[in-house]
Order: C-alpha cells, then sequence, then structure tokens
C-alpha cells in the first residue's frame, strides 16, 4: 500500500487551513524550513518528525504567539495574514469551517 504524499501547502485543495498547514507555517516562522519549502511530496513519517521540531520550537514560548520575541511574533502575523488571504482564494471560509467541528 503506498504511503500517504502530502501535495505541498501551495497544492493543497483546502488552502492548508488545517493543523498539518499550520505546522509548515510554524516551520517558516521559526526558521525550520526556509518560506519556499512547500513539503510538496513529503510523507505522512517526514511531516511528523517536522511536527517534533515545531512542538520543541514552540515550547520556551508556551505554544502561544503572544510569548514570541517581536520580530518572531510579526513574522508569525504576516506568514498567517498571508495563509488566511491564499485559504480564501481557494474556498476556504472560517465560518466553515467551524460549522464543521460541530
Amino acid at each position: 500500500m503506498p504511503r500517504p504524499i502530502y501535495p505541498g501547502i501551495n497544492n493543497d485543495p483546502s488552502g492548508a487551513m488545517h493543523s498539518t498547514g499550520k505546522m509548515i507555517r510554524d516551520a517558516w516562522v521559526f526558521g525550520i524550513l526556509p518560506e519556499t519549502e512547500d513539503c510538496s511530496g513529503w510523507t505522512e513519517q517526514r511531516l511528523e518528525g517536522l511536527h517534533a521540531e515545531v512542538a520543541n520550537a514552540w515550547e520556551p514560548y508556551g505554544h502561544l504567539p503572544s510569548q514570541l520575541p517581536t520580530e518572531l511574533r510579526e513574522k508569525h502575523a504576516r506568514i498567517f495574514k498571508e495563509a488566511l488571504e491564499f485559504a480564501k482564494t481557494k474556498g476556504w471560509s472560517a465560518d466553515d469551517a467551524l460549522k464543521d467541528d460541530h
């Protein structure tokens, strides 16, 4: 059975507004990955390894953007603002996402 392959944050049909997309964007914030890396073709195992690195990077800040140093907080805000704009072009809606949670 073939392993699932991630299509990449830029090719994600949902606009990557899910935990994998958030993790990749967090990796950009912390410089774990360059912002040009969209993780296209990555296996689930490789993404899990990235998740561990991102979790470790967040640890000193309590996983709260408000606790990041100014430079990282501003980078986080920019990356996530761009992500919201991109997701909307893919048809993502915050209201619809909230409905899916219920």
